[in-house]
């Protein structure tokens, strides 16, 4: 998987390539605005870099930790350089642990659309291919449902010319990703597709959704 963007300087325009992976979170009960977590699900999508997603669903009140990884595949315990040589059939995906007393699904998908191109195909933004594709991974006949219909309304809605390039398919299993790909935006603001590419979506969002953001985002 690479990632490719653009920024510009005073001599051209240079053409950057670069990339991204996951970590997983131990369980914990955390304070956050004075709400404590209560029992939490797991919901799991993909969108592109995961760098991105991961930092979107974070900034959600009732979000108590994404992870980035990867789904949607064959291969077993892929690593970034496999998913690289878009072979593995895994998109670079998202675990995210919420609580629903206080952030719905319905919620999350919500901003899951909101926060990308749907439109798009076997990609988002600059990065292109099958392991940056569009995928909602349900667990039940629920999340279906809801995922499903969500899109339907979104196609019916003529909001988008083109057609919803979402998958929704069953979640089968979920692959932590290396331990630097975690919390990369955060850690890593002087990254240059950070900047122009992560940044810039995560604002997008942010723009979008004001009243859903934890304090301090």
């Amino acid at each position: 998987m690479k990632k490719t963007f653009l920024t510009s300087l005073s001599l051209g325009i240079f053409i950057l390539v670069l990339a991204c992976s996951t970590t997983t979170k131990t369980k914990q009960t955390i304070v956050e605005d004075k709400t404590v977590y209560g029992p939490t699900v797991k919901a799991y999508f993909a969108s592109g870099c995961f760098w991105c997603v991961e930092a979107i669903f974070e900034s959600l009140k009732g979000v108590k930790e994404a992870t980035s990884g990867y789904s949607g595949g064959h291969t077993k315990n892929p690593t970034y350089e496999d998913v690289n040589t878009e072979l593995t059939g895994h998109a670079e995906s998202v675990e995210v642990i919420y609580d629903p007393q206080i952030i719905s699904y319905e919620t999350l998908l919500k901003v899951y659309f909101a926060s990308q191109d749907p439109t798009q195909v076997k990609g988002q933004g600059p990065d292109h291919g099958d392991s940056y594709r569009s995928i909602i991974f349900y667990q039940n006949e629920t999340e279906k449902t809801l995922a499903e219909n969500y899109k339907k309304q979104l196609n019916e809605s003529g909001k988008y010319k083109k057609p919803i390039a979402v998958e929704i398919v069953p979640f089968k299993i979920f692959w932590k990703a290396e331990d630097y790909h975690q919390d990369y935006e955060r850690n890593h603001p002087e990254n240059p597709y950070v900047q122009n590419v992560s940044i810039p979506r995560i604002n997008r969002m942010k723009a979008q959704f004001p009243e859903l953001l934890k304090k301090g985002h």
